[in-house]
């Protein structure tokens, strides 16, 4: 995969499983050990491949024969012509073995049925290494991580899944750009509620969820899948950003350790404590009991300033410090912009005129969407 930046993608990468990301990613189109499980699959062969570190796997082994040779792609479609095991080091560079005979732990409880995929499950729990299943009869192939199995799908299938994803990922940032551009509005009149600002939460932490599923899409289709990538960044811009600012602006404990812990906790909730107002309150440090539909909230002015241009994250927190919230901002004059530390005569000028160009596009934002 390439490399990544921005708030938005490091948010997706910190919710991915690692050790099941890295396997895919090991196993992704373009790479070799992609070429030498497709030269096994098409050659209607099977095959057994434990890649994990050998010494510590050593225990596991009877009888096969000791190779200590390069990967190539080919040569692994010719060993696994043989009937026992394959095991490569941990990044998949050597084979270290084949036509090797696995003895784990018998009494390891396995859901499998084929002595292929019996094996692979309980090598996968009874150690760190990761095992691919190659079945010959079904031509699957089937990866254990951590005793967990997931299947190896073909690339047409994956990118249908990841295309219908994007269809439903973009019906949801289109529905999260409207509760926002609301919410906005409502704060700069003073009439923002709870219920307008669990909306938007909520909204924020589906956009991301559904996001994260993509993202394990396009490690699976690894050289295939950068314009899916491509996509998702364009869809994913300042959507992290804008839920942490919208987290800061109503925690009702405004110190860093309670916004960690509650931005931790949204991203833990099950999915049925998502649709529950009650819940995401709750989170935020408010009653579950509020009548949300009734409470009034005021921003501290996160989300609005981190949208002005060229406004540092550190000045935008000092102007928070010094006035409280966005009610005070929008009523401070130009000498009490100018007494912020890191704010001065040119950017309290830049600060008025992006307030004030903020509410102007807000409002034809709003008037579009009716």
């Amino acid at each position: 995969m390439s490399a990544r930046s921005g708030e938005e993608l490091n948010e997706l990468d910190a919710r991915q499983e690692p050790r099941l990301v890295k396997a895919l990613e090991m196993v992704a189109p373009g790479t070799a050990l992609r070429e030498g499980i497709d030269n096994i699959l098409h050659a209607d062969t099977g095959a057994l491949i434990v890649i994990g570190e050998v010494d510590e796997l050593s225990f596991l082994f009877s009888g096969g024969i000791k190779l200590d040779v390069d990967y190539t792609p080919s040569l692994i479609y010719q060993v696994a012509k043989m009937d026992g095991g394959i095991v490569l080091n941990a990044n998949a560079t050597k084979i270290a073995m084949a036509n090797v005979q696995l003895i784990p732990d018998p009494t390891i409880l396995s859901l499998e049925t084929g002595t292929r995929h019996r094996t692979a499950e309980r090598v996968s729990k009874q150690t760190d290494a990761l095992v691919i299943a190659i079945s010959k009869r079904r031509e699957v192939v089937s990866l254990y991580v951590d005793g967990a199995k997931y299947i190896l799908e073909d690339i047409p299938v994956v990118l249908a899944k990841a295309n219908q994803a994007l269809a439903t990922l973009d019906k949801y940032r289109t529905r999260l750009d409207q509760v926002s551009t609301r919410l906005t509005a409502l704060e700069f009149e003073g009439g923002a509620t709870l219920h307008d600002v669990l909306t938007v939460l909520q909204r924020s932490e589906l956009v991301t969820r559904m996001a994260v599923e993509i993202e394990r899409y396009i490690v699976e289709l690894g050289t295939e899948g950068r314009l899916i990538e491509m996509q998702l960044e364009e869809t994913m811009v300042g959507t992290a950003s804008d839920k942490a600012a919208l987290i800061r602006d109503y925690l009702a404990d405004p110190s860093d350790e309670a916004f960690a812990a509650a931005l931790d906790q949204i991203g833990r909730l099950p999915h049925q404590d998502l649709l529950d107002f009650g819940r995401l309150a709750e989170v935020l440090g408010y009653d579950r009991k509020l009548n949300t539909l009734d409470y009034p909230v005021s921003p501290r002015g996160y989300r609005i300033l981190g949208r002005i241009p060229r406004l540092p994250k550190i000045v935008v927190s000092q102007i928070v410090r010094d006035f409280g919230g966005l009610d005070e901002m929008l009523a401070a004059t130009d000498a009490e912009l100018e007494a912020v530390e890191g704010v001065g005569e040119i950017r309290a000028k830049d600060i008025r005129e992006g307030l004030r160009r903020l509410q102007e596009i807000n409002l034809v934002d709003r008037y579009l969407q009716t």
